[in-house]
Formats: C-alpha cells, sequence, structure tokens
C-alpha cells in the first residue's frame, strides 16, 4: 500500500520500537492493573509522536545526504514531496503533541522522560551522528530511554538485569545497523562521517560483546525470577531459549540483508516473528498465569 507522503514522513514501522515501552511493566506483571495499562499506552503513543517529530525534522536537516543513500533517497523530503520548511512545522507540533499526552500519562516524570528523549535525538541530528562510537552510544541511548521509560509512568522498582539487557540489546541492534550503512561503498562517508572511522570488524566486535552480555543478563534475570516463584512450571527458564534463537536468527538475518534497519529485520522475517510470539507467550505465562509475585522489570 502506497501511503501519502506526509504520513510516510511519520515513518509509522518506526513505531515499533516504542514497544519498549511496555516492556518493564510487562515483565512486572503490572499490565493487568487498568490504571498502568492507560499509563503505559499513553507513554506509547507520546514516544510514536515524539519519535516522528524527530523524524520530520531530521529529515529536513538530511535531505541533501539522503538522496546520496539508495534507501533514505526515496524519503519524501529528499523526494521532493514534502518541503524541508513544511516537515520542520509538522515535526514541532508532532514533539509539542508528545510532551502533552506525556503529561496526561504522568505529570512532570512522564513528560522528562520524553523530553531527555527528544533532547538526545535532536543533538544526535546536529552533531553525534557524525561523532564515531558516540553515535551508537547516542542511538542505543535513545533505545533505553523508551525501556526505561514504562518503568517510571508505572513507578515500578528499576531492575539492575532489565536495564542490562535493554542497554546492551540495544547497542547489538545499533552496531549492526551501521555495518549494514558501510556497505554503502565509497559513498558511506558522505552519508554520514563517522562511517569512515569504522571497519566491520570493529563493527562485529561490538555486535558479539553486546549479544553475549545481553544473553547472560537474560539467563541470570530469568533464574533469579523463577527463584521468587512458588516452584511451579519453568516458564522464565524455557523463555531463555526462545529468547536466544531469535537474537542468533536476528543476527543471521541481518548478515544477509542490505541496508535493513531494525525495524526491517523484525518485520520482514515470519520466523522471527514466531519465535518472538513463542517468548513473548512463555513470559506471559510465567508472569501472569503460573503467578510468580511481580518484581522489577
Amino acid at each position: 500500500m502506497h501511503l501519502p507522503p506526509a504520513v510516510r514522513l511519520l515513518r509509522p514501522r518506526q513505531w515499533i520500537k516504542n514497544v519498549l515501552v511496555f516492556a518493564a511493566p510487562a515483565a512486572a506483571g503490572v499490565l493487568d492493573q487498568f490504571d498502568d495499562l492507560l499509563r503505559t499506552t499513553l507513554l506509547f503513543v507520546a514516544f510514536c509522536l515524539a519519535a516522528s517529530g524527530t523524524y520530520c525534522i531530521n529529515d529536513a536537516a538530511d535531505a541533501d545526504a539522503d538522496r546520496m543513500h539508495p534507501r533514505k533517497r526515496t524519503r519524501p523530503v529528499a523526494a521532493g514531496e514534502v518541503t524541508p520548511r513544511g516537515a520542520v512545522v509538522l515535526g514541532v507540533v508532532l514533539l509539542a503533541s508528545g510532551l502533552g499526552i506525556a503529561a496526561v500519562a504522568g505529570g512532570w516524570p512522564t513528560t522528562g522522560i520524553v523530553a531527555a528523549y527528544i533532547a538526545l535525538t535532536t543533538s544526535y541530528t546536529v552533531w553525534l551522528k557524525h561523532q564515531a562510537v558516540i553515535d551508537i552510544v547516542a542511538v542505543a541511548t535513545g533505545f533505553v530511554i523508551r525501556a526505561v521509560a514504562g518503568i517510571v509512568g508505572t513507578d515500578i522498582p528499576l531492575s539492575d538485569w532489565y536495564l542490562i539487557v535493554a542497554w546492551f540489546g540495544s547497542l547489538f541492534l545499533v552496531a549492526g545497523k551501521r555495518s549494514t550503512e558501510l556497505n554503502l561503498g565509497a559513498t558511506a562517508g558522505e552519508h554520514r562521517r563517522s562511517l569512515d572511522a569504522y571497519e566491520e570488524s570493529f563493527l562485529l566486535l561490538v555486535r558479539a560483546v553486546a549479544a553475549g552480555i545481553t544473553l547472560l543478563a537474560y539467563c541470570l534475570w530469568a533464574f533469579e525470577r523463577a527463584d521468587l516463584g512458588d516452584g511451579g512450571f519453568p516458564w522464565f527458564q524455557i523463555s531463555i531459549l526462545p529468547f536466544t534463537t531469535a537474537i542468533l536468527r536476528y543476527a543471521l538475518v541481518h548478515s544477509s540483508e542490505e541496508h535493513a534497519g531494525p525495524e526491517d529485520i523484525v518485520l520482514g522475517d515470519r520466523t522471527l516473528l514466531v519465535i518472538g510470539g513463542i517468548w513473548a507467550t512463555t513470559m506471559a505465562f510465567g508472569v501472569y498465569v503460573a503467578g510468580t509475585p511481580p518484581v522489577p522489570g
């Protein structure tokens, strides 16, 4: 389906990243409470609006560079379908709307975390994306802010293991995206200056380390969570298998795709979607059916 330019400018496919807002409340077992579910849903909407707002402003700023990219050159601003001024105006409206909904969701704390996300992404557009290593750390931090937002919105305790999984899992995804951008060859640096500083071997190292720590932290979290249960069916331990399989499947698909972002891989690979569904099901049974008492996400 061909979407209108103004809708494509919002990058609705990217909204899948904001599902991270639900991660901590779901793992803590509070999403069956209406108030917590409502606040988390409002935060999800706030991040979707804020993210789309930053995409609008980013596309207006990067129009010239995007025209040299094999996929990004079709973006509405780069293709001349939306003017840079129009994109900026729409972006500002969306950012204000996102902050407003965040305020409704939880007052100053939730407004502050959405504002922090906007500040980070704006800094990334202006400067950080051109600084090697800092650029991937900045993008990964954006993922972590989403993951922590659900904790702020529902006022549940923060789990150290959850934070480690969120951080290094995000670093794994971002380093992979930079690897695909290196496939642009000689024009990679023209699209993003930081790419001139990267070698595939370095990014492969980052991905390997990040994936290893993510899997280890998840295993430790799963066994810690299981120890709090009543000795019933080991749902959390079993969830380690589909979680590990999903990480490995993502790495495999990523290595065979050119210029694909995380959302393209997740939404485009049916096997990965099935594995993710199995993982989500085992987690849901462990949290909401087995009767394990709620603990930090």
